[in-house]
């Protein structure tokens, strides 16, 4: 890391004896402590597995002084990740996080030799901009991978992600209309509630299958 960035500190849910960990980075405008990072860390931590949320230097120091700064850098944040690997061991560790957090997560996994990595709302691209596409290292990706999506999430929806050129080892689950955070609209007879459920329970099936 940068001689300048903080050190990552970390928040733990679920038991320190679990058989993997789970490191989950934030996106791009909330910390570690948003709400929905918070009910993941909580869900997964209830099912068994040792979770340990991060932030990145940018959002470190806006917790520490107020100000608001925007992400940091691709290198800077990627390094982040490099020193999270380091600091929690890549041998039963599964990287991942929401939106940005997941992707520069995805973008270190092969390199590290994780065990898997776990993805809530990749961001494959900008909303509105569905050709400016970041998926190029997706297209082969060698690390065990569960993207959790809304079908209709505005950074890629399943109509959209279906015709992307993605590694076929990336497994996927769909957030039955679902927007970025999973949540649906109240007209679709779903609730919020029952999509993060869902997708927890797929997120426990996937790392049940990394220890098998």
């Amino acid at each position: 890391m940068a001689a300048d960035a903080p050190a990552p500190s970390y928040q733990f849910d679920g038991p320190a004896d679990a058989p993997l960990i789970v490191a989950l980075a934030h996106g791009a405008g909330v910390g570690m402590d948003s709400p929905f990072m918070a009910e993941v860390a909580a869900g997964l931590g209830e099912l068994g597995w040792r979770v340990a949320r991060f932030e990145f230097p940018y959002m470190q120091r806006r917790r520490a002084d107020g100000g608001k700064r925007p992400p940091d850098k691709q290198p800077v944040l990627l390094d982040c990740w490099r020193q999270v690997i380091a600091d929690l061991g890549p041998g039963r560790l599964v990287v991942g996080g929401k939106s940005m957090g997941g992707r520069m997560a995805s973008l270190v996994a092969d390199e590290a030799g994780v065990a898997g990595l776990l993805c809530f709302g990749y961001p494959f691209h900008p909303p509105g901009k569905p050709d400016n596409l970041r998926i190029d290292h997706l297209r082969q990706l060698a690390t065990p991978a569960l993207i959790l999506q809304g079908t209709r999430d505005p950074f890629g929806r399943a109509d959209e992600v279906a015709t992307y050129p993605l590694d076929p080892g990336i497994a996927f689950h769909w957030a039955e209309d679902g927007n970025h955070d999973l949540a649906p609209r109240k007209r679709s007879g779903r609730t919020a509630e029952q999509n993060l459920a869902e997708a927890l329970t797929a997120a426990d099936g996937f790392l049940r299958d990394r220890i098998a």
